[in-house]
């Protein structure tokens, strides 16, 4: 199954479904206190990788903005955007067939020819819309790249269901192989602690935190395990910590952490949030 172009699938629910007020409230998450308290662009950085949080933007968009405002001092020809398959559908990483992503900011075109490659390179992801056709990970990022970015650019989606070690550190082996060529930059879509108080989260985060920016996949599977962290895209940030090692990037810096206790909701029962970036 696949169309040429991929719809949105949480417009109106996860972010603003009328244009102008999208972009308001994007504005509103630089401007947040727990944002950046400045718009976009940036000055110049260097970096080549962030992991970015995907839930609601009234919960953790003022902390993706953290993000995209070090993202916008670049331009990228290319955004690889890396995000856990939450639905169980599709296959286990998939590109999607698409030829575009439709946001209520207008469409986005799919780099098919990236894709290909990135098919061949890996040996083990697949080309498949089902994949990508509820998944919010990835969709929620995407009105951000283009109130950022002026100049066009287009984006490379890779759903994984699959999130184990092997797979990660492949899909991210893969990934390096052909950012170069594409002057690509890579995001991981992640939230982090669900659902536990606002003190334990935090806690239990900030361990996976410092790993996280030591670049030490091993260490970032035995946190999981021995903190029992119920972070939903730890397969995708793997990835990206295993693309900054093979591109030459020694260290992650966090950017700015909050959880919705902080942004909204209930300090009882939060989810975590974090930017980092990798230079």
């Amino acid at each position: 199954m696949s169309s040429t172009v991929r719809r949105p699938a949480v417009a109106g629910q996860f972010y603003p479904s009328h244009p102008d007020t999208l972009r308001k409230t994007i504005s509103e998450c630089f401007l947040h206190s727990i944002g950046p308290q400045k718009l976009p662009p940036a000055e110049k950085s260097k970096i080549l990788g962030l992991v970015c949080p995907h839930a609601g933007y009234i919960y953790s968009g003022p902390v993706a903005a953290h993000s995209y405002l070090a993202l916008s001092g670049l331009n990228p020809e290319l955004v690889i955007i890396i995000g856990p398959n939450h639905y169980g559908i599709g296959s286990g990483v998939a590109v999607p067939a698409a030829k575009s992503w439709l946001t209520p900011l207008g469409e986005v075109p799919i780099a098919r020819d990236a894709a290909k490659e990135l098919v061949e390179a890996s040996g083990i992801i697949d080309v498949d819309d089902i994949s990508h056709m509820q998944e919010h990970s990835i969709e929620v990022q995407i009105p951000f790249l283009q109130f950022i970015f002026s100049k066009p650019f287009r984006i490379l989606p890779v759903s994984m269901l699959l999130q184990d070690q092997k797979t990660a550190e492949e899909v991210g082996q893969a990934i390096a192989k052909i950012a170069p060529k594409w002057n690509a930059f890579v995001i991981a879509s992640s939230d982090l602690t669900h659902y536990e108080p606002h003190e334990v989260a935090s806690k239990k985060d900030n361990e996976l935190i410092k790993v996280i920016q030591n670049l030490d996949i091993d260490a970032h599977y035995e946190t999981l395990r021995k903190l029992d962290l119920s972070a939903c895209g730890y397969g995708p940030i793997a990835a990206v910590m295993k693309v900054s090692k093979m591109l030459g990037v020694s260290k992650g810096k966090l950017l700015q952490y909050a959880t919705s206790g902080d942004t909204g909701g209930s300090r009882d029962s939060v989810v975590g949030y974090a930017s980092i970036s990798f230079s």
